[in-house]
């Protein structure tokens, strides 16, 4: 069940691919340019709190960081880069090391990432979204702080990226509004992570435990 997405707990931070978990069971990767809400939506969506720093200070994630929800399903966390004041040698070398992690990684299995509604599909988001199309990866897009904007305005900046990501990169992204703060489009986002990483029950274990 994606209820075991609660178990979650910090693994490893790596800064070069020496440092990366054994590639092996299914990942969840997370993207999302700086203060676009991507810890609180991780934070949200396993239930805990604190598991992801909270930070005022554009990006302040500074390594690929894994959570273990089981020895077989993890949580990536990676760097938000999208304005924060890095030297151009380590945007260099994280740009590097991240296009490496998606091109070669057997275990990564989809990728969330994270935009602020009100600031929906800039450069970093359609790069990243980039990074896993040319994959064959399935990717979903959380536009986070839906609770700024009302229904209305929701709906309409949802069917505008929609319509977007489609002439982009076809069915390969699905999209969602969702709120760390009101909680809305959680548990929607949660099955989808949850599938990924093989956490929710298949129709036949249903059907057997019915049984």
């Amino acid at each position: 069940m994606s209820q075991l997405l609660e178990r979650a707990q910090y693994l490893l931070s790596a800064h070069n691919a020496k440092q990366l978990p054994e590639d092996i069971g299914n990942e969840v990767a997370f993207a999302g340019r700086s203060n676009a809400g991507k810890s609180s939506a991780l934070n949200a969506l396993t239930r805990r709190n604190a598991l992801a720093r909270v930070s005022k200070t554009p990006g302040r994630t500074q390594q690929l960081v894994f959570f273990q929800v089981t020895p077989q399903a993890h949580l990536v966390d990676l760097p938000g880069y999208g304005y924060a004041k890095v030297p151009l040698d380590l945007k260099a070398h994280w740009q590097a090391f991240i296009e490496k992690y998606f091109r070669t990684r057997e275990a990564l299995k989809g990728l969330v990432v994270v935009m602020d509604i009100r600031h929906p599909l800039k450069e970093y988001d359609l790069q990243m979204l980039g990074y896993a199309v040319q994959r064959g990866l399935p990717a979903h897009a959380l536009l986070t702080k839906a609770d700024k904007l009302g229904r209305g305005q929701q709906m309409q900046t949802l069917q505008q990226v929609k319509k977007e990501l489609s002439s982009r990169f076809g069915d390969s992204v699905s999209v969602q509004c969702f709120s760390s703060e009101s909680k809305q489009g959680v548990d929607e986002a949660r099955l989808v992570v949850g599938g990924w990483l093989g956490l929710n029950p298949t129709v036949a274990d249903t059907d057997t435990a019915a049984g």
